[in-house]
């Protein structure tokens, strides 16, 4: 269940209109909307009025919120999504889902809209009727997260922060194998197609690339930041094409996958003139052309042990909880890299 869906209304990106459509229309923040459709008491009347006008015009209507008859009392378990859309948290939803149902709780699935407000809000308001979170790829700052663990067991995904329990797939290694790769095959010149500024994986990657281009005596630079979506890509790919990398790491494979179009578009040949490589091996990357060369993370497993990890905390308390688990990466190689056969020549922007 997310509730940020189940509306009639069309949207630029062919989904159901979202609170963050109702906010905009009715001039307010998104935190205000959630407030004004799942607790109106706390929202001034006129507000109110404003934001239901909204998201009738819009045919938005939000999903129930579970309510349990007193705190603490509900076996649900929210888990806080960044973008349900984004193939990378499939595996990880269905995970999670299955080894919840198996403990005897149920998943609350929340869609944040890579939304850093948002998903504060709603870690807020869901305190009452979730007895745990889960935070994959959460965009919170770490004092944030710690006042929230503080409050409720919460574990967190592909995040280290102090005190804060969480399973980290290791990509940063992952990556520098990547650059290792691009390397052998001829590349000097390889770019970095950045993601979410207020992204922890997408700084650890960032750093272990500088650290290992500075090994190999190669240059490395970084694009973006970028939206972690498809869309992103073709602006990446404009810019990749102006700056003289002959290669590109991105940040996830929408983002590379969105590349390869890109660059299909305007006549560069993917890996003669430029190879690229995405992170994640989402459903649907060896069907690009040409398939995507990726790194390979254990989401599903990833899934599992951050529940297994929540549940023991529910069960036995903060003294039988493991505070960290690293998962390791390896790099999958496809098609869309390869040695550096012809110079990419310069194509302006159409």
């Amino acid at each position: 269940m997310s509730i940020s869906e189940a509306s009639p209304g069309a949207s630029p990106l062919g989904r159901g209109p979202t609170i963050r459509d109702v906010a905009a229309l009715s001039g307010v923040a998104a935190s205000t909307v959630s407030r004004a459709l799942t607790q109106p008491h706390r929202v001034n009347q006129a507000t109110r009025e404003r934001i239901e006008a909204a998201a009738h015009e819009l045919g938005y209507v939000p999903s129930a919120y579970p309510r349990s008859t007193a705190p603490g009392r509900s076996g649900a378990v929210a888990v806080l999504v960044p973008d349900i859309t984004n193939p990378y948290f499939f595996d990880f939803i269905r995970s999670t889902q299955h080894q919840l149902k198996t403990a005897g709780y149920t998943q609350l699935l929340v869609d944040t809209e890579e939304d850093v407000e948002l998903e504060a809000t709603y870690l807020e308001e869901f305190r009452s009727s979730a007895v745990g979170f889960i935070l994959p790829a959460t965009r919170l700052s770490d004092e944030q997260l710690i006042s929230a663990a503080a409050k409720s067991p919460l574990v967190t995904i592909n995040r280290s922060t102090p005190g804060v329990p969480s399973v980290i797939i290791d990509t940063a290694s992952g990556v520098q194998q990547a650059m290792e790769h691009l390397f052998s095959l001829g590349h000097r010149d390889i770019a970095y197609i950045a993601g979410p500024p207020n992204s922890w994986s997408d700084g650890r990657r960032w750093d272990a690339l500088q650290e290992r281009s500075e090994s190999l005596g190669i240059t490395i630079r970084r694009l973006g930041p970028y939206h972690p979506s498809k869309r992103s890509g073709a602006a990446a790919a404009d810019t990749l094409l102006n700056s003289g990398a002959t290669a590109c790491i991105a940040f996830n494979d929408l983002v590379a996958i969105g590349v390869l179009v890109r660059l299909r578009e305007r006549g560069t040949d993917v890996p003669d003139e430029i190879s690229v490589v995405g992170c994640d091996d989402i459903f649907g990357a060896d069907f690009c052309q040409p398939p995507l060369t990726t790194l390979t993370a254990p989401i599903e497993q990833a899934g599992r042990v951050a529940t297994d990890m929540l549940v023991s905390r529910l069960r036995h308390g903060q003294s039988q909880l493991r505070m960290k688990v690293e998962l390791p990466t390896h790099l999958t190689i496809r098609a869309s890299t390869g040695p550096l056969l012809r110079p990419t020549a310069f194509r302006p922007t159409t």
